[in-house]
């Protein structure tokens, strides 16, 4: 029997990550369970992935090995509250609620183990970068599991909870960047005389390869630039305007602007 999994919450991203078990690591759909407060959504999961999915959780708590909390931070607080007395203590509870620390979990899941995750929204298309944090109780089996499940949906790495802001503000926000800088090289396409759609693919695509090579052959970014930059050819002259247009300190500060934020947002909570 594989891992019985639930779900609090059938948003976009655990659809995703639903979709990553079924489609792409071939778990049983029957084995997943969903609760949602629209019966509409739950139909859909239900649908498309043939899961179960149900307006409530009680029916499924009791006998779930793993809990995935995946609903909006303004309602985690009564999600916990409903779900942690019926949830078993070997139950894994793992929380993808933004700035939804460990120790804000544990208030009300004190005896289970509990993995704190940062996912990022290319999830939905296979292709997620997600950061976790363990609390003391989470044991290397749990956190072989929880990779899985993370990696059925792109990529997955363990992090000190002290580093989640810093996450935050690279991968969290970081596909912001990446689509930024594709619709400004579509446009610098369209600007020298190709179709948009033309651009636009060639930007994305071309945005996409590069990010393959570096994570295929584990070289540093700057090796990999220099094997396409010829001695005056056209790539050095691009990369000359962007230096001097400031592209690298933007990007820079834009991670720390962002990961400055997260430390702001989290001490509202």
């Amino acid at each position: 029997m594989s891992e019985r999994i639930g779900f609090i919450g059938g948003g976009m991203m655990a659809s995703a990550i639903v979709a990553g078990l079924v489609e792409r690591m071939g778990h049983n759909p029957d084995d997943i369970f969903v609760s949602d407060l629209s019966e509409e959504r739950c139909a859909f999961l239900r649908e498309t992935y043939h899961v179960h999915a149900t307006v409530g959780a009680d029916g499924f708590l009791p006998k779930i090995d793993t809990l995935v909390l995946a609903v909006k931070p303004q309602a985690a607080q009564k999600a916990m509250q409903d779900t942690a007395p019926k949830t078993p203590e070997k139950t894994v509870v793992m929380s993808i609620v933004a700035g939804l620390t460990l120790a804000s979990l544990e208030k009300f899941f004190q005896k289970q183990p509990v993995v704190r995750v940062m996912p990022n929204t290319p999830l939905s298309v296979g292709a997620g970068m997600s950061a976790y944090a363990l609390n003391e109780k989470a044991e290397q089996a749990d956190v072989s599991f929880v990779e899985k499940i993370l990696s059925a949906c792109g990529r997955a790495v363990r992090v000190q909870e002290s580093m989640m802001n810093a996450v935050t503000g690279l991968s969290g926000s970081g596909p912001a960047y990446g689509f930024l800088m594709i619709d400004a090289l579509s446009d610098g396409g369209v600007m020298a005389g190709l179709p948009r759609d033309t651009a636009t693919l060639l930007a994305a695509q071309t945005m996409l390869g590069a990010a393959q090579m570096v994570l295929a052959t584990g070289k540093h970014p700057d090796v990999l630039r220099d094997q396409v930059t010829s001695p005056a050819g056209t790539t050095i002259a691009g990369v000359r305007v962007m230096e001097r247009g400031g592209v690298r300190g933007a990007l820079i500060d834009a991670v720390l602007a962002a990961t400055e934020r997260s430390e702001e947002l989290g001490k509202t909570k």
